[in-house]
């Protein structure tokens, strides 16, 4: 027996540790993900190079000056803009707007190629640069709240969300490589070129996508009311839900330390370690490869529920690592340091976001991380600003024990918080699979399914008391969990049991109550709000479908 107990435990183990791999492989087969991961391969990759060179050709036109000038030409745009462009991400089918920004850019990249051929004015190439960010600021946003539609269970989405950030590192690492040799061979124009065609190759990618999501009723709604006040729904998503404004704020905190690291790593290459200029290079390449690494290690998160203490782990070490490289100043020592950092920015990047599509409602997703994107850049803009004043005041070493001190502290007094939405990250079994057979959610997405479970309020009905009359206005959708009702409408009256469901057709038509229903006993009952129900059904093609089906047969 111990020896059989011993066999299943090694038997055992190599399973475990296969099903992540599992999931990412699924990845890679879904012909719907697929796509999504070429073209964020493209994207990121022609960012890079673009960045490269810009800067590069900021350089010889205006030296340090032109590197900051553009710079900010490009994050200040983007940083006010982007938050309330991602509405448009909410409003329209998400891979069209992806289609849509790859090719914009691609546009505008041509065109910056074809300025700097033309010996056009560095205005002309600046905008071009601004227009590009501004439109850049909507693909991360359109492009992770379209994922959890693909998606088939959490572990796929955290499987995609891992995958993403696999590409964005390897892009980090082949788009300045792929600027770098073409600078050598050719010049600036040739790499925006190339950045242009492989924008369009991804648009190509993008066109293939073809979703279940179909715009929903809450979403007409939208659209008829003031612009502002569907602009501001990620503000004011964050400013009224504790479990996403905590992700985001410590999440931005990040930010804020990575753009103290841009202006950190360079003093510290070039003063601290006596690297020299291509120190800085040597620790920004160990960054990503660090984030590398840590990217291919998020594959064990694949299948967790609980995933804030990790988000918290990453945060810690970030702040830790980057700290210590002020206490122990050595080239040894600040190369080990950067790569984890890399590595927990992976972790980070992970986590925060398959949090954030988890607890934030799909049609308010993209408007979320449109906030999130704008701050970002702007987080970023002050990092690297108050690590410039910090350095000039206190040094080098000072401040980096102090930027990794505040993010870990940060960290550790958000303790509470992410506990508690680690203890939510379950969702009610019971709720869960009563839903599940529903006809009108059968074909929903793990994740939406899963936010009506934890939205649904038990009500319990006496004998003989009226739990909807006809002619009053829909306010509930209901799902019978034990015990029988009565439903009465002209010409009909027919009883419901345990399974069975009522209120969708005022809620659907936006008409009075049709009918009465009255409980014959004891009724124990699931119960969603309008705008739950709504969102959940008219938000995805194939479960409206079933819903009109199911109205029109009740009608007749």
């Amino acid at each position: 027996m111990v020896a059989a107990m011993d066999h299943s435990q090694h038997t055992t183990r190599p399973r475990r540790w296969l099903a992540p791999l599992r999931a990412l492989i699924d990845v890679l087969h879904n012909p719907q993900l697929r796509r999504v991961q070429l073209a964020w391969s493209g994207c990121i990759t022609a960012e890079w190079a673009f960045i490269v060179a810009l800067g590069v050709y900021a350089f010889r036109e205006q030296g340090v000056i032109g590197v900051g000038l553009v710079g900010l030409v490009r994050t200040l745009p983007a940083a006010i803009v982007g938050p309330f462009a991602a509405s448009l991400a909410d409003r329209y089918r998400r891979e069209l707007v992806l289609r849509t920004v790859l090719t914009v850019r691609a546009v505008a990249l041509t065109g910056a190629a074809a300025a700097l051929w033309a010996g056009a004015p560095t205005i002309v190439l600046y905008g071009l640069a601004a227009a590009d960010a501004i439109v850049y600021t909507l693909f991360w946003p359109a492009q992770s709240a379209l994922l959890p539609s693909l998606a088939r269970s959490p572990e796929q989405l955290t499987a995609c969300n891992i995958a993403s950030t696999t590409v964005e590192n390897l892009g980090t690492l082949i788009g300045p490589t792929l600027s770098g040799v073409l600078l050598l061979v050719w010049d600036v124009p040739v790499v925006f070129a190339t950045a242009a065609a492989l924008l369009a190759l991804s648009a190509v990618a993008v066109a293939g996508i073809r979703t279940d999501e179909a715009p929903n009723l809450e979403g007409e709604e939208h659209q008829r009311r003031a612009a502002i006040g569907e602009l501001l729904a990620g503000f004011q998503t964050l400013a009224h839900e504790p479990r996403p404004r905590l992700v985001v704020s410590l999440y931005l905190a990040q930010t804020f330390c990575l753009g103290a690291l841009t202006v950190l790593i360079v003093v510290m290459a070039i003063e601290l370690l006596g690297l020299g200029e291509a120190g800085v290079g040597y620790l920004n390449a160990a960054v990503g490869a660090g984030g590398l690494v840590g990217a291919l290690a998020t594959v064990a998160l694949v299948g967790r529920r609980q995933l804030a203490v990790p988000f918290q782990a990453g945060l810690i070490a970030w702040g830790v690592a980057l700290a210590a490289i002020g206490f122990l100043p050595s080239r040894v020592t600040a190369l080990a340091m950067v790569a984890i950092v890399g590595s927990a920015n992976a972790l980070i990047d992970v986590t925060a976001l398959t949090l954030l599509q988890r607890i934030v409602s799909p049609h308010l997703l993209a408007r979320v991380l449109g906030v999130f994107e704008g701050l970002w850049w702007g987080m970023q803009g002050l990092g690297a600003i108050a690590a410039s004043l910090v350095v000039t005041q206190w040094g080098v070493r000072a401040s980096l024990v102090a930027t990794g001190t505040l993010l870990a502290t940060a960290a550790v007094l958000a303790s509470r918080g992410l506990a508690r939405i680690d203890d939510d990250a379950h969702p009610p079994q019971p709720q869960l699979e009563l839903l599940r057979g529903v006809p009108l959610f059968a074909s929903l997405p793990v994740l939406p399914l899963e936010r009506l479970a934890f939205a649904a309020e038990p009500v319990v009905g006496r004998a003989g008391e009226i739990l909807v009359r006809r002619g009053d206005e829909g306010d509930r959708f209901y799902v019978i969990v034990h015990g029988q009702v009565e439903v009465t409408a002209p010409q009909l009256t027919r009883a419901l049991g345990p399974g069975d469901f009522f209120g969708e057709i005022a809620l659907l038509r936006g008409v009075p109550r049709t009918a009465t229903v009255t409980a014959k006993t004891e009724v124990e009952l699931l119960t969603l709000e309008r705008q739950q129900f709504i969102s959940a059904v008219a938000g995805h093609a194939s479960s409206a479908a079933a819903a009109e089906a199911v109205v029109v047969a009740r009608l007749d």
